[in-house]
């Protein structure tokens, strides 16, 4: 870039000057603003750099002066982001598995520019991305941008649905070529990201982990499954399924050791109904019935009981009594 090109872009280069150095904590004073536009290829003098200063907190900057130690120093005090937002982010990225070591890497490299480099140092100490458990699929983005695409745009998707086989590697499913799906939602629970959808041969809605779907195809056939997601619920579709996998809906009345009341609210949330018995309490919750919901009932070690619906006690039952069979 020629040196008057540069000149031109003096004011900006101020700013950013300002945003990599400077924070509520730390200043920089106006030889250091000039030393580092030299470095940029930009020469400048004290007036000119003051009214680039001006000419930024007249467009609404908020650029503080202050004397320290015989000097004056510069701060930008006001960011996009304040520090403890940046890394709620940064362990966001790092807690999510559907987002690949490297990706995680590119993503809090970013989050980071969004910082001083002295706020930066804050963030990095923070990052232990390495041997998380994550995904190796590099094309987790691309799925989120196809499966918004087609949400936006009314369509119906195909793709290929993928799961881990015995030699470690990601293998397409057993009938796992998926047709007519009409995506309606993004959902993101207990580290993975999902989307939910209506499934237009079951007719039926379905939820399916981004980072085991594979070729993406928007076929252009406006979606289905209107009817089913007006006033569709995403909080308590979320609470009923995720964690609980699929099986089928059923009102559920549990009894637990009044020491499960955390338990309880963190997993059906604060708005459920708590009846007092004593040292104990029941609930009343819907639930898809599953294996998985018994085995959670189970990894409560005692502290909670199935009163009811009599099916739901007996088919408990016969599931523990088939696994008992399994240690004689």
């Amino acid at each position: 870039m020629a040196k008057s090109e540069k000149q031109k872009l003096k004011t900006m280069a101020v700013l950013d000057i300002l945003r990599e150095n400077t924070d509520d904590e730390h200043g920089i004073t106006m030889p250091e603003i000039i030393e580092k536009l030299d470095a940029k290829g930009i020469s400048a003098e004290r007036k000119s750099v003051y009214k680039d200063v001006e000419e930024l907190q007249d467009y609404g900057y908020e650029i503080s002066k202050e004397k320290e130690g015989g000097k004056f120093k510069y701060y930008l005090l006001d960011r996009d982001f304040e520090l403890p937002e940046l890394k709620l982010l940064v362990d966001a990225v790092q807690a999510s598995k559907f987002i690949s070591e490297k990706r995680s890497n590119e993503l809090i490299s970013k989050i980071e520019k969004q910082a001083s480099k002295h706020q930066a140092k804050e963030l990095h100490r923070q990052v232990y991305v390495t041997n998380r458990v994550k995904t190796d699929y590099e094309s987790v983005y691309y799925n989120i941008d196809d499966i918004n695409l087609a949400i936006n745009e009314d369509s119906q998707i195909e793709f290929d649905y993928y799961e881990w086989n015995m030699d470690k590697e990601m293998a397409m499913r057993e009938n796992g070529h998926k047709e007519n799906i009409s995506p309606w939602a993004l959902m993101w629970d207990d580290e993975n990201y999902y989307m939910v959808a209506f499934d237009g041969e079951s007719e039926i809605i379905k939820h399916y982990r981004v980072d085991k779907i594979r070729h993406i195809k928007l076929t252009g056939e406006h979606r289905d499954g209107k009817l089913e997601f007006d006033g569709f619920d995403m909080a308590s579709y979320a609470k009923e399924t995720f964690g609980m996998f699929t099986g089928e809906p059923e009102n559920v009345e549990l009894e637990f050791d009044n020491n499960f009341i955390g338990v309880v609210l963190d997993r059906f949330g604060k708005d459920i109904m708590l009846i007092n018995k004593g040292d104990k309490f029941r609930v009343h919750v819907d639930v898809n019935l599953s294996d998985q919901f018994f085995g959670w009932i189970l990894g409560l070690s005692g502290g909670v009981k199935i009163v009811g619906p009599e099916n739901v006690v007996k088919a408990y039952k016969e599931t523990l009594a088939k696994e008992a069979k399994k240690y004689k």
